[in-house]
C-alpha cells in the first residue's frame, strides 16, 4: 500500500485554491497515487448542510455559533472522509482545514485562540497536514477576483478590515509552522502549480 499522505491549502477568498486542488489532483493521480479529493465545510452530507447555511449570504450568525458549526462540520468530516481515505494509503487534498477556524474565526471574529486551538484539535482528532500550501494574496485583489465571479457568499461580504485580519491569521500560522508553504497567488496557475508539486514530492514520497 502507498503511503498516506494530507495536503491542504489555505487562503484568502479569491485566491485559487479549488485550481490547485485540480491540478494537484490529477497529477498525482497521472503518477499512479489514490487521491481523494475534498472541501471544507463540506465534504460529507452532514457537512454539506452545514455548508449551505454559513454561506448563505442573508444569514446572521453570531462568531462563536460560527466556530461551533465549522467544528461540527469538521468532526464529521474527519471521521467520515480523511481518516478512512489515509487508512486506505490515498493522498487526500482538500480545500481548506482546521488552519481556516484559527484565521477566520480567531483571528477574524476575534475568538480567543487558545479556546479555538483546543476546540479544533478535538474536533480533528489531532490529525494534522502533512503539507499546508498558502496561496497568500492581498484581500484588496482577493475580494476583487471574487467580486467577478458574480453573487457574493455571506463570508465574502465581510468587509475588508476582516478579511485583511484573516490574512494576518493565514501569515502567522504559516511563520510558525515548517509543514507550511507560502506561495504569492498572483503567480501564474501552473507556475504555483510547479512549486506545489516539488513540496509534494518531498514531503510526500511513495511507498
Amino acid at each position: 500500500m502507498a503511503s498516506p499522505c494530507f495536503i491542504v491549502f489555505e487562503g484568502p477568498e479569491g485566491a485559487g485554491k479549488s485550481t490547485q486542488v485540480a491540478l494537484l489532483a490529477r497529477r498525482l493521480r497521472t503518477s499512479g497515487r489514490s487521491v481523494t479529493t475534498t472541501r471544507e465545510p463540506g465534504g460529507t452530507p452532514t457537512g454539506d448542510a452545514i455548508r449551505e447555511l454559513l454561506l448563505h449570504a442573508d444569514v446572521t450568525i453570531d462568531p462563536l455559533v460560527e466556530f461551533l458549526l465549522y467544528s461540527a462540520s469538521r468532526a464529521q468530516h474527519v471521521r467520515e472522509v480523511i481518516r478512512p481515505a489515509l487508512a486506505r494509503g490515498d493522498v487526500v487534498v482538500s480545500d481548506r482545514f482546521a488552519a481556516a477556524s484559527i484565521a477566520y474565526q480567531g483571528y477574524g471574529r476575534g475568538l480567543e485562540l487558545p479556546f479555538v486551538e483546543s476546540l479544533t484539535a478535538r474536533a480533528t482528532l489531532g490529525l494534522r497536514p502533512d503539507l499546508t500550501v498558502l496561496l497568500d494574496l492581498d484581500p484588496v485583489e482577493g475580494l476583487r477576483r471574487v467580486a467577478g465571479r458574480g453573487v457574493e457568499d455571506r463570508l465574502e461580504r465581510a468587509g475588508l478590515a476582516f478579511h485583511r485580519r484573516v490574512r494576518e491569521g493565514f501569515l502567522a500560522q504559516a511563520a510558525a509552522d515548517a509543514a507550511w508553504l507560502t506561495i504569492d497567488a498572483t503567480e501564474d496557475a501552473e507556475g504555483i502549480a510547479e512549486r506545489v508539486w516539488s513540496a509534494v514530492e518531498l514531503r510526500c514520497p511513495d511507498g
